[in-house]
Order: structure tokens, then C-alpha cells, then sequence
């Protein structure tokens, strides 16, 4: 049954799209469904946004459809299966262009949903525009080097939540040894699939880039010697080992450059390891473990003597971040992070600016009575952001809204504070995993206190959040004329624009 659900969202999503003619490329993270558009004006935004199981569509490098976690994952293998069966059964034809609409008068109706949407849409494609410089681009590059790597952060996360709360219990003591291996056996080589990814990103060989960034991860690098100190396995970590991938891509196109294609399959592998991997011993690998050892040395200091106030501005800027793109550079300090502590004390205070939309969005709801488009579409976005994929509640609600967008904000601010708050005060703790967000969050919660104190913070910080994004957001998000013009009926403004078919009097 389930099966058939996911099928038939694929088939209800790929004529929606264009057909499978019209789909180039397929991809998916945490909650999107990533597909490359041969004729973007082939999309049906709106009839896909009306789709049960979508909750919401984002443009960027990619079309992105949101299905949230866990559906996109099962949704993806239809879709593939339904582009190669309809790419197999129909060969591909030129679109035909639509015949131009007779233009008819204006009339006067209600902002909708599809308004905002609209307006989401657009305010996001100028963002896109104005993120396409050289910096962004690179820490979007950089980023998709991490993404892929984030289901099995999760899954080794909540395995290693799990052998914690049992070893703290002291049940299952057989069980602890295994399931302490599962959930390190990743960690501890993540290194290599950095490289490999790295390399893949930047147009080099992956297995080459995995290679030199095993390096670091080798056990015998403890016998060798660089600026006067003795390596230890895994020095470095993700960073040193994004920096060895990237010296390998460039080694190994120096190398196709002047080596003849006779001796190429012998010669550029053995050049590109041998330099990269001797640089990575005798410098990247020093260089990159004191730049990780000073990440978790000013992430904890700032926590410890600032937690309060670094969590509001971290809490309140965050949604920003997310506009400008500038989020993704986050994302290396994160992993570096959870690499050596075992969790990432950034993350939960994060997520509080999903929680101040969440109360952002209820306010909205709840001051626009009238307003059935609109409140239907926050009605139906609550649940994914209730559980940490904001994109619908921000691109259809928030930012077209303007005001909400910053009362959001704002509850993100408190709820920030409130969690570093206790990390000033000594209860520090965060994530084994980078990804989910808002309730998700609850089974990757780790740190130096028990289980049940860390759960109460976080779940505190959350309704922080929720009722300050709610009362910034009833009391401020709002003008007299934003009411006016969105808290009316779309249907009923609509119906009384028509005119009249009842016969004329005489």
C-alpha cells in the first residue's frame, strides 16, 4: 500500500512537470525532490502546490519539490522508474507552445495564497540572482559535498543516542559493544567519502580524491613528524580532508596536461596521490587540525561566556542566512564539530528559528479569519514545520508577507537565547546530526548532562519560539491596511465581482 501511495504521487507530480521528456537530471536530499527542467514554462506550479503530498516548490539550481523526510527518499525511486517508462514508451516530441490567453478585464479580488506564493516565488528567483556570485556559489559547491553524507549522519547519530541512553541505564550491556561500532564506523572514516565527494564536486576522479584523504584516517601517520610534532589519525578531519581532495583535482588536471594518453592511466594516478599525499602529510594535515581545534575552542568559549546572547543573534539571523545562502558555510563547522565532540552545539539553537516561523505562521492563521486561501495553506504547512522543513511556511507565507518574516525572526532570537542561556550556565549540549530540525531534532540530542535535562531545554527553547513568533507576529505583523487587504474571502470578493445574470428590471 504504501508503495502504490508513493507511485502515485510520482505519476500525480511528472506530467505536473512537464512530462518525462522534460525531466533532465533527478535528485533528492532531506526533503526535496531536485529535478533539472528542459523547458522550465512547462511547469504547473500551481496544480503541483495543490498536490496533497507537496508542501511547497522552491527554484534554485534545480527545481525543488518539497515531500519532507522520509517521503522524498520513497518517492524519488518512482519517480526515476516513471521518467524511464514514459522516456521508453513515447519518443521525445517538440513541445507544442500553449495558445496565448484572450485577454479579459481585471477584476478586483482578495489576496490569496496563490498570490503569495506567487510573490515567494519571485522574491526567491531575485535571490538567486543576487546569490550567483563567486563566494556563494563556492559554498554552495561546498555544501553539496556534505549533503549527500547527512542520512548516514542521521542514522549513526541516533544509533549513538540510543548506545548512550542504554550504557546510562546499564541495559543491554552485550548490545552496547555493537551498537558503539555501528555508530562510529562512519565517523570514523568520513574523512574518505569528504574526499570523494570533493573530488567529484570539482571535476577531479573520486576514488582519487577518497584516496589521499584516507590519508589522514591512516593509523600509521602516528609514526611520522610535521613542524616538529608527531601526526595523530584523523588530524584534520573533514577540513584537512577537503583540502587534500581539492589539491588532488588540481594535481591531477596539471597532470592531463602534459602527460601522453599512452602513459596517462599510469603515470596521473601515481602523481596525483604522491603529491597530493605527501603535501597533505607534511602541512594540510597540521594546518587543518589547528583550524579545527580553533572551531570547537571559540564555539565552545562563545557559548560558555556569551551563550545568551550569541543564541539570539545566531537564533534571529538565521532565516537570513538561509536568504542570502551563506547558511551553507556552516555546514563544514557543523561536521567538524560533531568529529570531535560527538555533536554540534550550533544546530539546536538554529532550529529555533523554524520554531519562531511555526509561531510565526499560527499568528498569521489566526488574524486573517476570513482569509480561507491563505489559512488553508498554513493549515497544510504546519506539520512539516512542526517538524523542521520551513520552505513552504517562509516562500508561501512569511517573506511575500514581509512583517511576519521579521516577527519570525524574532521568536527565533528568543528561542536562541533561551538555549544558549543554559549553555552559559554549563548545560551544554547538541546535535549528532546535521539535517533535521524542530521535533525531528529530539532523537540526535546528545551532551554532558542527562538525557531528560537536554530533551527539557530544547523542547523549552522550541516554545520560546512558538509563542514569541506568535505574539511578535499577532501584535507587529501586521498593518491596518495588511488587514484590510488580506482578511477578506477570496471566494466571496470574487463572487461579487461578477456581474449580475438576473434579468433587468423595466
Amino acid at each position: 500500500m504504501s508503495t502504490d501511495k508513493n507511485r502515485a504521487t510520482a505519476a500525480a507530480i511528472l506530467p505536473l512537470v512537464g512530462g518525462p521528456d522534460n525531466v533532465t537530471s533527478i535528485a533528492h536530499c532531506m526533503t526535496r525532490l531536485r529535478i533539472t527542467l528542459r523547458d522550465r514554462s512547462l511547469v504547473q506550479d500551481e496544480a503541483l502546490r495543490a498536490l496533497p503530498a507537496v508542501l511547497g516548490v522552491v527554484e534554485d539550481d534545480t527545481y525543488q519539490i518539497v515531500l519532507g523526510p522520509g517521503t522524498v527518499a520513497r518517492v524519488t525511486p518512482e519517480f526515476e522508474a516513471l521518467v524511464e517508462e514514459g522516456r521508453a514508451a513515447t519518443p521525445a516530441t517538440p513541445a507544442t507552445p500553449a495558445t496565448p490567453a484572450t485577454p479579459t478585464a481585471p477584476t478586483p479580488h482578495a489576496v490569496t495564497a496563490e498570490d503569495l506564493q506567487a510573490q515567494g516565488a519571485a522574491l526567491k528567483e531575485a535571490q538567486k540572482a543576487r546569490n550567483a556570485t563567486p563566494f556563494k556559489l563556492l559554498l554552495r559547491r561546498i555544501a553539496n559535498i556534505f549533503v549527500p553524507l547527512i542520512p548516514a549522519l542521521i542514522g549513526c547519530g541516533v544509533i549513538a543516542g540510543l548506545n548512550g541512553l542504554l550504557t546510562n541505564l546499564g541495559w543491554l550491556p552485550a548490545v552496547v559493544p555493537a551498537l558503539a561500532a555501528i555508530a562510529s564506523g562512519f565517523m570514523s572514516l568520513i574523512a574518505v567519502f569528504v574526499g570523494h565527494n570533493t573530488a567529484k564536486e570539482f571535476g577531479g576522479t573520486p576514488i582519487l580524491g577518497g584516496a589521499v584523504a584516507a590519508i589522514i584516517v591512516f593509523p600509521g601517520v602516528a609514526k611520522i613528524d610535521a613542524f616538529g610534532q608527531q601526526l595523530s589519525p584523523g588530524q584534520g578531519g573533514v577540513l584537512g580532508a577537503l583540502a587534500a581532495a581539492l589539491l588532488a583535482v588540481y594535481v591531477e588536471k596539471w597532470c592531463r596536461t602534459w602527460v601522453p594518453e599512452a602513459l596517462d592511466v599510469l603515470v596521473t594516478p601515481t602523481l596525483t596521490v604522491l603529491i597530493s599525499g605527501l603535501v597533505t602529510l607534511f602541512g594540510l594535515m597540521f594546518l587543518a587540525g589547528e583550524a579545527s581545534a580553533a572551531i570547537g575552542t571559540f564555539a565552545d568559549r562563545l557559548l560558555a561566556t556569551g551563550g545568551a546572547f550569541a543564541g539570539l543573534v545566531l537564533g534571529g539571523l538565521f532565516l537570513p542566512l538561509v536568504m542570502l545562502g551563506l547558511h551553507q558555510a556552516l555546514i563544514p563547522i557543523h561536521t567538524t564539530l560533531i568529529e570531535q565532540s560527538g555533536y554540534t552545539v550550533l544546530l539546536p539553537i538554529l532550529a529555533m528559528a523554524g520554531a519562531g516561523q511555526v509561531g510565526a505562521a499560527i499568528a498569521v492563521y489566526c488574524r486573517l479569519p476570513r482569509n480561507g486561501s491563505l489559512r488553508a495553506t498554513i493549515k497544510s504547512a504546519l506539520p512539516a514545520g512542526f517538524l523542521g522543513v520551513g520552505e513552504p511556511l517562509i516562500y508561501g507565507v512569511s517573506l511575500p508577507l514581509g512583517r511576519p518574516f521579521v516577527t519570525a525572526c524574532v521568536g527565533g532570537a528568543a528561542g536562541g537565547a533561551f538555549v544558549g542561556l543554559f549553555n552559559q550556565l554549563g548545560v551544554a549540549f547538541g546535535s549528532t546530526a546535521i539535517g533535521p530540525s524542530g521535533w525531528a531534532l529530539f532523537p540526535l540530542l546528545d551532551g554532558r548532562s542527562s538525557a531528560g535535562l537536554t530533551i527539557a531545554i530544547y523542547a523549552g527553547g522550541l516554545a520560546v519560539g512558538y509563542l514569541v513568533g506568535f505574539a511578535a507576529t499577532y501584535f507587529f505583523g501586521f498593518t491596518r491596511q495588511m488587514l484590510t487587504d488580506l482578511n477578506t474571502d477570496p471566494d466571496a470578493t470574487a463572487a461579487a465581482a461578477e456581474p449580475s445574470r438576473e434579468p433587468a428590471l423595466t
